[in-house]
């Protein structure tokens, strides 16, 4: 039996949450271990900003215990030891799903690393089985490889992804598109699938959307969009657009959209880096936005501006969006929202 037979429901991001679930970085497993102290720190922001709306729990190796619990010794943060490798939990971590009666669940789906850039990731596809294991959840094994930061809900019946993720053969190479997207029905309980076509230049992920779009309320998308015909996104951009414009969602709206300016090009040695305001997570009451400052202060105003009128009963919490961005992710890649069982929106 799966989510959809069950009528279990994965609810969109804004709706209550009882916590949200984290995960503590590893040195030996990153891309520059060389910052793993400023890593730490950034990590330590966006847990703590977190905690002013919510209970955090963030996943430790044993033997980083005693690091995590220095910087983040406060109230409203508990160490949960799992062993991991990466810290992406948005990835690797479950899907929560919701039944009718209030019952929580979540979805395990296959984790290979974006598509096995990084072995092993033994430990990572073990993550989601212990998170469910603890909070005493009902388990849904998903035959998807499949990562939380390539789709997007609205909590009606309508998800959002892109092709250059869903559909790459680093992923399941077996699965058509039409095997993909009933499989992302029967495992999300969603009717109707939005396929953007690329995301953002640079993003190691292959296209996540949550650097690109996301659901802002039923009917209502935001978007990161790029009016310089120069780069590289402003063709990706463009073309996303022209596809949310002429999209209806499963109950057959035409879609709201809001547009975010992105920030200015940011290159760390020969890469580009991710930079983006669409990587925003909703907490209880809040938003946790990463914002970039120096050539990005202005953009980084506009975004805050625009994600405000957006959500006027919102608070914007914003934080140091640079401390991470080396390692290919941002705060919504690094969290995993459990939702208040029955919880509603706030």
């Amino acid at each position: 039996m799966n989510p959809q037979e069950l009528q279990f429901t994965m609810p969109p991001e804004w709706t209550e949450h009882e916590r949200t679930f984290m995960s503590w970085p590893v040195k030996d497993s990153m891309v520059y271990p060389e910052d793993h102290e400023e890593v730490c720190a950034g990590y330590a922001q966006i847990v703590k900003a977190i905690a002013e709306f919510e209970p955090v729990s963030v996943l430790v190796n044993a033997a980083d215990a005693e690091l995590a619990q220095r910087y983040l010794d406060q109230s409203n943060i508990e160490l949960v030891v799992i062993p991991h490798s990466d810290a992406w939990l948005r990835d690797n971590g479950p899907t929560f799903v919701v039944g009718k009666d209030g019952e929580l669940a979540g979805v395990n789906w296959k984790f290979n690393a974006w598509g096995g850039k990084y072995a092993p990731w033994d430990l990572d596809d073990a993550v989601a089985p212990q998170i469910l294991d603890r909070v005493g959840a009902r388990r849904f094994d998903a035959p998807l490889v499949m990562e939380g930061g390539s789709l997007h809900v609205d909590g009606e019946g309508t998800v959002i992804t892109t092709e250059e993720c869903l559909l790459n053969p680093n992923r399941n190479p077996e699965l058509s598109r039409e095997e993909v997207e009933e499989n992302l029905k029967k495992f999300l309980n969603v009717r109707k699938v939005i396929w953007l076509k690329r995301g953002l230049d640079g993003d190691e992920t292959d296209g996540h959307v949550d650097n690109i779009a996301c659901f802002a309320a039923p009917g209502k998308v935001i978007i990161q969009v790029c009016e310089d015909p120069s780069d590289e996104n402003y063709a990706i951009t463009q073309e996303n657009l022209r596809i949310l414009a002429e999209e209806t969602d499963a109950k057959g709206r035409k879609l709201d959209i809001v547009k975010i300016p992105q920030p200015p090009k940011a290159m760390f040695e020969d890469s580009r880096l991710t930079l983006s305001y669409l990587n925003f997570y909703f907490v209880n009451g809040g938003i946790v936005l990463p914002v970039f400052g120096g050539p990005a202060a202005e953009a980084d105003r506009e975004a805050e501006r625009i994600l405000q009128a957006t959500f006027p009963n919102r608070k914007i919490r914003t934080v140091d969006g640079m401390a991470i961005i080396k390692e290919g992710g941002n705060v919504h890649c690094t969290t995993q929202q459990m939702p208040r069982q029955g919880g509603a929106a706030k």
